[in-house]
Protein backbone atom coordinates (compact mmCIF):
# COMPACT_ATOMS: atom_id res chain seq x y z
CA UNK A 1 0.00 0.00 0.00
CA UNK A 2 1.20 3.64 -0.75
CA UNK A 3 1.54 6.20 1.70
CA UNK A 4 0.09 9.32 -0.07
CA UNK A 5 -2.79 10.67 -1.98
CA UNK A 6 -3.33 13.41 -3.97
CA UNK A 7 -6.61 15.53 -5.42
CA UNK A 8 -6.85 17.39 -8.63
CA UNK A 9 -9.72 19.34 -8.47
CA UNK A 10 -11.32 20.36 -11.88
CA UNK A 11 -13.27 23.08 -13.06
CA UNK A 12 -14.11 23.45 -16.68
CA UNK A 13 -10.53 24.11 -18.21
CA UNK A 14 -8.78 25.06 -14.61
CA UNK A 15 -7.30 23.31 -11.57
CA UNK A 16 -7.41 24.28 -8.14
CA UNK A 17 -3.52 23.74 -7.44
CA UNK A 18 -1.38 24.42 -4.10
CA UNK A 19 1.95 26.26 -4.35
CA UNK A 20 3.38 24.60 -1.14
CA UNK A 21 5.37 26.58 1.35
CA UNK A 22 7.38 22.71 2.61
CA UNK A 23 9.05 19.95 1.00
CA UNK A 24 7.60 17.76 -0.74
CA UNK A 25 7.45 20.09 -3.14
CA UNK A 26 8.03 23.34 -1.56
CA UNK A 27 7.34 26.74 -4.39
CA UNK A 28 6.15 24.41 -7.21
CA UNK A 29 1.92 23.97 -8.03
CA UNK A 30 0.61 20.72 -6.97
CA UNK A 31 -2.31 18.90 -6.23
CA UNK A 32 -3.82 18.49 -3.07
CA UNK A 33 -3.42 15.68 -0.83
CA UNK A 34 -1.25 13.68 2.13
CA UNK A 35 -0.60 10.61 4.39
CA UNK A 36 -2.73 7.96 4.44
CA UNK A 37 -3.64 7.82 8.09
CA UNK A 38 -3.81 4.34 10.36
CA UNK A 39 -6.88 2.40 9.13
CA UNK A 40 -7.98 4.85 6.58
CA UNK A 41 -8.36 3.79 2.62
CA UNK A 42 -6.72 6.12 0.15
CA UNK A 43 -10.62 7.72 -0.78
CA UNK A 44 -11.37 8.33 2.39
CA UNK A 45 -7.49 10.11 3.03
CA UNK A 46 -8.06 12.10 -0.13
CA UNK A 47 -11.55 13.16 1.14
CA UNK A 48 -10.19 14.00 4.48
CA UNK A 49 -7.03 15.65 3.10
CA UNK A 50 -9.07 17.80 0.43
CA UNK A 51 -11.51 19.15 3.23
CA UNK A 52 -8.53 19.94 5.54
CA UNK A 53 -6.20 21.67 2.96
CA UNK A 54 -9.31 23.52 1.04
CA UNK A 55 -12.05 23.45 2.73
CA UNK A 56 -13.85 21.91 -0.12
CA UNK A 57 -15.84 18.99 0.33
CA UNK A 58 -15.55 16.69 -2.46
CA UNK A 59 -18.10 13.67 -3.21
CA UNK A 60 -16.49 10.43 -5.26
CA UNK A 61 -13.79 11.62 -6.50
CA UNK A 62 -12.79 9.53 -9.66
CA UNK A 63 -9.73 7.25 -8.67
CA UNK A 64 -7.05 7.75 -11.50
CA UNK A 65 -4.22 5.91 -10.76
CA UNK A 66 -1.28 6.06 -8.41
CA UNK A 67 2.23 8.28 -9.17
CA UNK A 68 5.69 5.80 -8.14
CA UNK A 69 9.19 6.80 -8.26
CA UNK A 70 12.10 5.09 -5.91
CA UNK A 71 13.23 7.51 -2.96
CA UNK A 72 15.70 6.47 -0.69
CA UNK A 73 16.22 3.22 -2.13
CA UNK A 74 12.47 1.93 -1.59
CA UNK A 75 9.39 2.55 -3.93
CA UNK A 76 6.90 5.11 -2.59
CA UNK A 77 4.31 6.89 -4.23
CA UNK A 78 0.40 7.94 -4.36
CA UNK A 79 -2.80 7.44 -5.00
CA UNK A 80 -4.11 9.95 -7.39
CA UNK A 81 -7.86 11.28 -7.91
CA UNK A 82 -9.42 13.86 -9.65
CA UNK A 83 -12.64 15.56 -8.32
CA UNK A 84 -14.82 17.70 -10.80
CA UNK A 85 -16.42 20.70 -10.14
CA UNK A 86 -19.55 22.61 -11.76
CA UNK A 87 -18.16 25.71 -13.96
CA UNK A 88 -20.56 28.07 -11.62
CA UNK A 89 -18.66 26.33 -8.58
CA UNK A 90 -17.68 29.76 -5.99
CA UNK A 91 -13.77 29.37 -4.65
CA UNK A 92 -12.73 32.67 -4.57
CA UNK A 93 -8.48 32.87 -4.95
CA UNK A 94 -5.78 33.12 -4.26
CA UNK A 95 -6.50 32.08 -0.52
CA UNK A 96 -3.21 31.04 1.83
CA UNK A 97 -3.85 28.13 3.57
CA UNK A 98 -1.34 26.60 6.31
CA UNK A 99 0.04 24.28 3.60
CA UNK A 100 0.53 27.34 0.77
CA UNK A 101 -1.17 29.30 -1.96
CA UNK A 102 -4.24 27.90 -3.33
CA UNK A 103 -4.97 29.12 -6.70
CA UNK A 104 -7.12 28.27 -10.15
CA UNK A 105 -4.52 27.75 -13.04
CA UNK A 106 -5.84 27.43 -16.75
CA UNK A 107 -4.35 23.77 -17.84
CA UNK A 108 -3.09 25.39 -20.77
CA UNK A 109 -0.51 27.15 -18.37
CA UNK A 110 -0.27 23.79 -16.40
CA UNK A 111 0.58 22.14 -19.54
CA UNK A 112 2.74 24.16 -21.07
CA UNK A 113 6.04 23.28 -22.16
CA UNK A 114 7.77 25.62 -21.00
CA UNK A 115 6.61 26.42 -17.41
CA UNK A 116 8.69 25.68 -14.46
CA UNK A 117 6.57 26.58 -11.65
CA UNK A 118 4.98 23.12 -11.31
CA UNK A 119 6.43 19.26 -10.33
CA UNK A 120 7.58 18.21 -14.26
CA UNK A 121 6.14 14.65 -13.54
CA UNK A 122 2.85 16.30 -13.02
CA UNK A 123 2.69 17.23 -16.97
CA UNK A 124 3.66 13.87 -17.62
CA UNK A 125 0.53 11.75 -15.72
CA UNK A 126 -1.77 14.15 -15.36
CA UNK A 127 -3.25 14.69 -19.44
CA UNK A 128 -3.10 10.73 -19.56
CA UNK A 129 -5.70 10.93 -16.07
CA UNK A 130 -7.52 13.31 -17.59
CA UNK A 131 -8.13 11.94 -21.25
CA UNK A 132 -7.64 8.03 -20.60
CA UNK A 133 -10.13 5.97 -18.18
CA UNK A 134 -7.31 3.07 -17.86
CA UNK A 135 -5.59 3.27 -14.82
CA UNK A 136 -1.94 2.96 -14.90
CA UNK A 137 1.14 3.14 -12.58
CA UNK A 138 3.06 6.17 -13.35
CA UNK A 139 6.76 5.02 -12.81
CA UNK A 140 8.64 7.99 -12.71
CA UNK A 141 12.54 8.05 -12.37
CA UNK A 142 14.31 11.52 -11.19
CA UNK A 143 18.05 12.27 -11.04
CA UNK A 144 19.11 15.60 -9.42
CA UNK A 145 14.97 16.53 -8.71
CA UNK A 146 15.25 15.95 -12.61
CA UNK A 147 12.52 13.82 -14.26
CA UNK A 148 14.70 11.56 -16.62
CA UNK A 149 11.98 8.92 -17.34
CA UNK A 150 8.03 8.33 -17.07
CA UNK A 151 7.26 4.97 -17.63
CA UNK A 152 3.26 3.88 -17.88
CA UNK A 153 2.03 0.48 -16.05
CA UNK A 154 -1.67 -0.71 -17.13
CA UNK A 155 -3.05 -1.54 -13.97
CA UNK A 156 -6.81 -1.68 -14.67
Amino acid sequence: MLKWTICFIKRGNELLLLNRTSEPGMGRWNGVGGKIEDKETPIESVIRETKEETGISIFEPRYSGQVTWISNGQKTGMYCYIAEVNNEFIYNTPVEVQEGILSWKKLEWVFHPKNKGVLPHLKEFLPIMFSNFSIYEHFCTFENDILVNHELIQLV
